[in-house]
């Protein structure tokens, strides 16, 4: 296929998937094995996939700007001067973006061996799928019961956290510790993790996936970056070596998925947000398990050659 076509398709399913519960990495590499299964193990669409997740993430900084503004203005006493440097939600998201990014700079190794496994990434897909249809049907029901007692001004409505400006610090531990899966295991979806650690800690949906806009910034920044700057240094034999030269037609293909990516991706945010305050996340656990099925069968008859 050529460069040009495929950087658009790739730009388009990254956009679609990044935010989107269903992990964009397993869609990605599941999309290249399809046009050909040698652009799976090569450095540069490796790295290529990495990077256009960029173009994914500035569209959340661009959709949620005025938001970002107000965090930095109200640092670190909140707009109503009840936080400290600790309990500010910028504090929140650098608290939870530690706790995922130390042990996952430490496991790097296994992380790079499980992204090169079909097996690991579709059960990855089944499993999560599973433990969100769970998680979202019982968090999901005392959501709409809490909310129903919220709107008749009573008390019980206190035991959940509404909006991300009334996290907790233990919260933000909770939600970055079950990132570190989604960094071990890929197919189990950052935006999916973040979502069920949010339910798990007592937080509603729609501040669970406002958390998670907000802490793929600091992740997906720093992951892309790094990983960037990797495979330009890599020798001959690393596998993160990119083996063409990096010269203005690969940078072009690369800068075209950036840009499609973005407006993709700001798209799908503005949906998704509507989406989650009005329904569930049901579908795209269903859904994650009908794409987990196809990879570990795809893994199978790769086995059997």
């Amino acid at each position: 296929m050529n460069n040009w076509l495929l950087t658009v398709l790739l730009g388009i399913i990254e956009g679609l998937t990044e935010f989107l519960p269903v992990s964009s990495t397993a869609h990605l590499r599941l999309f290249l094995g399809v046009v050909d299964e040698s652009l799976m193990s090569s450095g540069y669409w490796k790295m290529y996939t990495v990077v256009i997740q960029l173009g994914a993430i500035l569209s959340v900084v661009v959709y949620f700007r005025n938001r970002i503004i107000g965090f930095l203005k109200s640092f670190p006493k909140g707009v109503n001067g009840d936080k400290t440097i600790f309990t500010h939600p910028l504090s929140l998201v650098m608290l939870a973006f530690l706790v995922t990014a130390i042990p996952s700079f430490l496991l790097s190794d296994l992380i790079k061996d499980n992204l090169e496994s079909l097996w690991v990434m579709g059960g990855a897909l089944i499993v999560g799928g599973v433990v969100m249809w769970v998680v979202d049907h019982i968090y999901g029901r005392r959501e709409m019961r809490l909310r129903a007692a919220r709107d008749a001004g009573e008390p019980e409505a206190g035991q959940m956290t509404w909006t991300m400006d009334e996290m907790k610090p233990w919260q933000a531990v909770v939600v970055g510790a079950v990132q570190i899966l989604a960094a071990i295991f890929p197919g189990t979806s950052r935006s999916m993790s973040t979502i069920v650690g949010g339910q798990l800690s007592g937080m509603t949906r729609s501040a669970a996936l406002e958390f998670s806009f907000f802490l793929s910034m600091p992740i997906m920044f720093a992951a892309g970056l790094y990983d960037l700057y990797k495979s330009l240094s890599a020798e001959p034999g690393d596998a993160a070596y990119v083996e063409v030269t990096m010269n203005g037609h690969y940078w072009g293909v690369l800068a075209v998925g950036f840009v499609v990516s973005f407006f993709v991706a700001w798209g799908v945010v503005h949906w998704f947000m509507g989406w989650v305050r009005k329904r569930g996340f049901a579908i795209f656990a269903v859904y994650r398990i009908v794409i987990g099925v196809i990879v570990l069968l795809w893994a199978a008859r790769a086995f059997d050659q």
